[in-house]
């Protein structure tokens, strides 16, 4: 007690010390703080005690999250420094019990409640764009990249970060009595970022999470005044690197693939399902190249994704097309650049539709380029793909430009994208668009959208009409937590509006998308960090005769713990206007007509710092002309550093009493993620979906002996669970495969 006391007595004290140095190096640096370069080595071992450490000023952070603003209640100091080839971070995480430190997962790329220690940094400098960097006691590594400002969409949707973004870097960490300790080297190498005359200026933003306290230490100090805020690049400080020139490495990684598949197709009699086998033996080659300190080319060579997981599988409650978002690498890297939403999950670029089918079957790539960074003050991303022929789809190359610049201040921009889908049989889909995200005040956006698509088949037969080959969308919206919030769309797409490389889910439609909301922030004594009230509502009415296909409209709160808990209720109103029939499956089919029906639902979720975790979500109410309970449990148990069991269970319930039909589904996931150290890693992901009556599993060995150089072994199996529903039976399996690749990358 009595060090806790002294420590909370002197932490204003060297808070008000830290704010006098920083002033004084803001002085030196025109209002940005400027890094100290090392004069001596640094060995990487966690322990940031060598002599040019201590020619390092540490920097102090505040809290973000319980209590805002207010000093850490474990001592902690962040050092950020760099030499010719590095920049480096280091973490001093002292720690009263340093048996409460949180390390539950080896595995690479994950978070799993755990203490750690994450860097941001915005090294286009541009507000908008990051690079993340994290590290756990446990020494893991996960990198991540954030676009838009981490504004638009959640980060469980995935809307603004990228969690498959990977590069080159190193850390090492230590545990002892007096806490947890890292540091963390990251090359010039792997970042992009503009100098003039070897003067680099960069946002950053550094934090330290105390999981058992769920305490978030920040700095630069962050107001909560929006989600995520700790993470915007546009609240990042300031800060300048002298006399460093970018790096343009050749790195150029190879692969070997080789394995067996085996199918199950009907043979030509109808009679049963022969097993067919595959043998598999494939090279290819991948190139990354700094064209320029800030522009770099990709190329691919008979791209393969045999070690992606698999996708979550999902069940289809709508008449709409699902979304499946993308998990293969070489579509991750700065691909915030292509973004270009056109409203919720609709956009005019969608890399899934290069090398997969529309039942996500793989196609294969036989190579193609990518340029992506910054040419001056513009923002430049080109793709281009070409695919082999496939059962379903001719050979096809695929086109995507896109540029981007700042303009009226840091926080606007405005772009335009073009996108090309040619195939050989003389199929060809082109589109373009133009956007614009406006900084009007404080923090009010607007966003302007227009996009236009041209495809052969409406050019051919003499359909394609003008404009109705559009989409427009306007929003403006408030991005901030505290206080009044508000969120107001105005869409319109026409008949023929159809992007051949992006996503969307209807068209021929004007759409009215209006929310508003108030959030109180209590004080210190108050159990909730936030709690939000509000309104939201959409109405879809079509451009043919102004008539409602889909409105729904209902309150809504959500509130966010200081335990680290938290959750939401809703009660919705929702109308449907069908004017075909709506088939469930085929003993449910909703007949076509207009619906008004009820729902409402609550979620909740205990602390992510808790080593088991069950995280339950009800929805109950009135389903066209019949009802609907859906039941949802996610339970996570960190069984040990090396094990980890998370999971799903779905369960939908639909009766039609009038018309003696009915509809179950039931979805369940499993992950076992095991780690035997940070190289060395399984993961196992078996899905059970009883509305395609399937069972699948995708299990990923992984040895990393070092970043860009893998041993995968990969296992797939599909399996039928009713396999008599049809004559002659279904095989057990439908599909199996065993492959093992192997990646070396050099450095040219």
């Amino acid at each position: 007690m009595p060090r806790l006391f002294l420590l909370r007595r002197m932490c204003p004290l060297l808070l008000l010390a830290q704010f006098v140095l920083v002033a004084a190096a803001w002085a030196q640096g025109s209002g940005h703080l400027v890094l100290t370069r090392l004069d001596g080595p640094i060995w990487l071992d966690g322990l940031s005690d060598e002599p040019a450490w201590q020619a390092v000023e540490p920097w102090l952070p505040s809290q973000y999250e319980p209590d805002n603003g207010a000093p850490p209640t474990e001592r902690t100091e962040f050092l950020v420094a760099y030499d010719d080839d590095y920049i480096y971070f280091a973490l001093r995480g002292y720690d009263q019990d340093s048996t409460g430190i949180r390390s539950n997962t080896l595995y690479r790329d994950r978070l799993s409640g755990d203490d750690h220690f994450e860097i941001l940094l915005d090294t286009f400098n541009d507000n908008e764009t990051a690079v993340l960097f994290t590290t756990t006691p446990g020494g893991i590594r996960k990198d991540a990249a954030i676009s838009n400002d981490a504004s638009g969409g959640g980060i469980a949707s995935g809307g603004w970060i990228n969690g498959d973004f990977n590069t080159f870097w190193d850390v090492e960490t230590v545990v002892n009595g007096e806490g947890w300790f890292a540091e963390l080297r990251v090359p010039f190498s792997s970042l992009r970022f503009q100098d003039e005359d070897g003067r680099v200026v960069m946002g950053i933003a550094l934090q330290r999470k105390v999981a058992r306290k769920t305490e978030r230490l920040v700095f630069p100090p962050v107001p909560s005044i929006a989600n995520w805020a700790f993470l915007k690049p546009s609240l990042a400080q300031k800060i300048v690197i002298e006399g460093v020139r970018p790096r343009k490495p050749l790195y150029v990684t190879p692969y070997g693939l080789s394995g067996i598949g085996q199918t199950f197709a009907l043979d030509e009699a109808r009679t049963g399902y022969p097993r067919e086998d595959d043998f598999k033996g494939e090279a290819g080659v991948d190139l990354k190249y700094g064209l320029t300190n800030n522009l770099t080319l990709d190329l691919t060579v008979n791209t393969d994704f045999a070690q992606v997981e698999a996708d979550d599988q999902q069940v289809n409650l709508t008449r709409f097309s699902l979304f499946f978002p993308e998990k293969r690498q070489f579509f991750q890297e700065r691909a915030g650049i292509f973004d270009f939403r056109t409203g919720g999950l609709s956009r005019l670029f969608h890399s899934r539709r290069i090398g997969l089918t529309e039942d996500g079957q793989p196609v294969r790539i036989l190579g193609g380029a990518r340029v992506v960074g910054r040419w001056g003050r513009w923002d430049v991303g080109f793709l281009d793909m070409q695919t082999a022929e496939s059962e379903v789809l001719p050979s096809e190359n695929f086109g995507v430009f896109r540029l981007r610049r700042q303009i009226f201040n840091p926080y606007s921009y405005a772009g335009a994208m073009t996108t090309s889908r040619i195939g050989a049989d003389g199929s060809y889909n082109l589109a373009y668009g133009l956007d614009g995200v406006f900084r009007v005040a404080g923090d009010d956006y607007l966003t302007l959208q227009w996009a236009q698509t041209f495809d052969h088949e409406q050019i051919d037969a003499g359909t394609l009409d003008g404009f109705n080959s559009g989409r427009f969308t306007a929003e403006i919206e408030r991005r901030r937590r505290r206080g009044w919030g508000y969120n107001a769309v105005v869409a319109w797409a026409g008949r023929h509006y159809d992007p051949g490389i992006g996503f969307t889910q209807r068209n021929d439609f004007t759409l009215l998308d209006d929310a508003i909301s108030y959030t109180w922030l209590p004080d210190e004594t108050s159990s909730l960090i936030w709690h939000t009230l509000g309104v939201a509502g959409f109405a879809f009415v079509r451009n043919e005769d102004r008539s409602i296909e889909s409105a729904e409209v209902g309150p809504e709160w959500e509130f966010a713990a200081r335990s680290g808990a938290g959750g939401s209720l809703e009660a919705k109103v929702l109308f449907e206007d069908l004017l075909v029939p709506f088939a469930l499956s085929n003993e449910a089919v909703v007949p076509a007509g207009s619906y008004t029906f009820f729902r409402a639902g609550a979620s909740y979720h205990v602390s992510h710092t808790r080593l088991f975790q069950l995280r339950p979500r009800l929805e109950a109410g009135t389903f066209f002309d019949g009802w609907q309970a859906t039941a949802e449990v996610s339970p996570i148990w960190y069984v040990s550093p090396h094990l980890e069991l998370a999971g799903s269970y779905l369960f939908n319930r639909i009766r039609f009493p009038d018309r003696d039909q009915r509809f179950d589904a039931h979805l369940a996931r499993l992950r076992i993620g095991t780690a035997l150290n940070t190289k060395v890693s399984t993961n196992a992901f078996i899905q059970f979906n009883s509305a395609t009556n399937s069972v699948s599993a995708n299990v990923r060995f992984r040895y990393n002996f070092r970043e860009g150089n893998d041993l995968w072994i990969v296992y797939n199996e599909g399996m039928n669970t009713d396999r008599h529903r049809l004559s002659p039976a279904l095989p057990f399996t439908d599909t199996r495969t065993i492959l093992l690749k192997y990646t070396y990358t050099f450095q040219l």
